[in-house]
């Protein structure tokens, strides 16, 4: 299913919510249609699932995991400073409206004077209900500025503080703070300098929907600080369709993140870039080209060597499958298993909790996962989105090959990518 078909599937039920009413269970259904009961324990599971679960974690030490890709949402209830775009409330923007709804619902908020308590809450109690786990890095979310570094409100899909990502993780020593830092802002530096001081390492963006050309010449001193205090790129890659980014797809080209490469900078690409299309910025006349193709070809470039790497969030979604003779993105990485030792694991969440990207059916007609392993990681589903996203992740295999898996160092913590001092 394309993006415009999900655009179109959301803006018919969202009228049909305006127009009769009560969107709670057409919200479930598309958003949280998981049964996630706190203190629930994997015996309540049958001994397929409880077989798979065990699978999953048997060949791996569960103290050195590492989850890369975990967000953080805030309405302001708690982070005073943290927001949400007011169109996500508005019978207006019926798309929007509807997408805060199953966002909520994926993250089990159901007291919206609360949400910011309760996204933590549930994201805690899902992780506590993980009977093996390591650490999460959770993800700060800068605003969208415009080149002359003011902020462009309107084009500001949400924002999550420094200073709350540090908060939040603070409750536990599972979570990891990650900060995210727009190069044009006017304080920039002073508030790079700042979080890298408190032992923040990893930087986080989303160019697509924060307005941030990667090889802006003008970002240089800001790579230049980096690289100084030792810090990683996690950049979005690829088309972006989890918020608005229509006018701005072209600065998710992977070929822009050559920049911060050149530079000395560490980079993860979110993704591995493996949705839409961009400029192919080396061939004449620059034809578009799979973002995911031109992904493969920065990652071949050697003297990116032990400075590109990648993570493979939300490359299990139905909508990034591909099919021939498109790109098919995991089908390339599980026969590709050279990349794996510069790969690393991220959920996405709360992603993983969205029925409607969900799909194990498609999973199981593309010949990654058996029909045996659909029921059963179909009811870990129910039973935790965010171990199944592992679960199902340490499942899947090669259409063609059963035995061309994902390499089991792909989910640990790599020594290159410490993510906090």
């Amino acid at each position: 299913m394309s993006s415009n078909a999900v655009r179109r599937i959301l803006l018919a039920l969202s009228i049909g919510i305006l127009w009769f009413g009560s969107p709670s269970c057409l919200s479930r259904c598309i958003g949280g249609a998981h049964d996630f009961k706190e203190g629930s324990k994997y015996s309540s599971l049958s001994p397929r699932a409880q077989e798979l679960i065990r699978l999953a974690f048997s060949d791996l030490d569960a103290k050195k995991l590492m989850d890369y890709h975990l967000h953080i949402v805030s309405t302001g209830t708690t982070c005073k400073e943290c927001f949400i775009n007011p169109n996500f409330y508005s019978s207006l923007h019926p798309i929007k409206r509807m997408r805060f709804k199953v966002y909520v619902s994926a993250a089990g908020v159901t007291d919206l004077t609360r949400t910011d308590e309760q996204y933590v809450e549930r994201l805690l109690a899902l992780i506590d209900n993980m009977e093996e786990h390591g650490r999460f890095l959770i993800l700060a979310f800068d605003k969208h500025y415009t080149e002359q570094g003011e902020v462009d409100s309107e084009s500001t899909d949400f924002y999550v503080s420094n200073d709350y990502s540090m908060q939040v993780a603070s409750r536990s020593r599972f979570l990891v703070p990650a900060v995210s830092v727009h190069p044009a802002r006017k304080d920039a530096l002073v508030e790079l300098e700042r979080v890298a001081k408190k032992g923040a390492r990893v930087v986080k963006w989303l160019p697509n929907a924060m307005g941030i050309h990667p090889d802006d010449p003008s970002y240089k001193p800001f790579y230049a600080m980096m690289k100084k205090y030792d810090m990683i790129l996690l950049s979005h890659a690829g088309e972006e369709r989890a918020v608005d980014a229509q006018e701005y797809q072209e600065l998710g080209n992977p070929l822009y993140l050559r920049a911060p490469l050149d530079a000395g900078v560490k980079v993860i690409v979110a993704h591995c870039a493996s949705l839409g299309q961009a400029q192919d910025l080396d061939a004449p006349g620059h034809p578009l080209v799979s973002n995911f193709d031109l992904f493969v070809r920065l990652f071949s470039e050697k003297k990116y060597t032990g400075r590109l790497f990648a993570d493979i969030s939300a490359m299990t979604q139905f909508n990034r499958l591909g099919s021939h003779p498109e790109p098919e993105p995991l089908k390339y990485i599980l026969a590709h298993p050279e990349m794996h030792d510069r790969l690393v694991n991220g959920s996405d969440y709360p992603l993983p909790a969205i029925n409607i990207v969900i799909r194990t059916k498609a999973l199981m007609q593309n010949g990654f996962i058996s029909t045996e392993e659909r029921e059963s990681l179909n009811e870990i589903y129910k039973f935790n989105p965010l171990l199944f996203d592992f679960v199902v992740k340490r499942t899947l295999h090669h259409p063609e090959h059963a035995d061309w898996k994902l390499s089991p160092g792909i989910f640990l913590e790599k020594k290159e990518l410490r993510p906090f001092q």
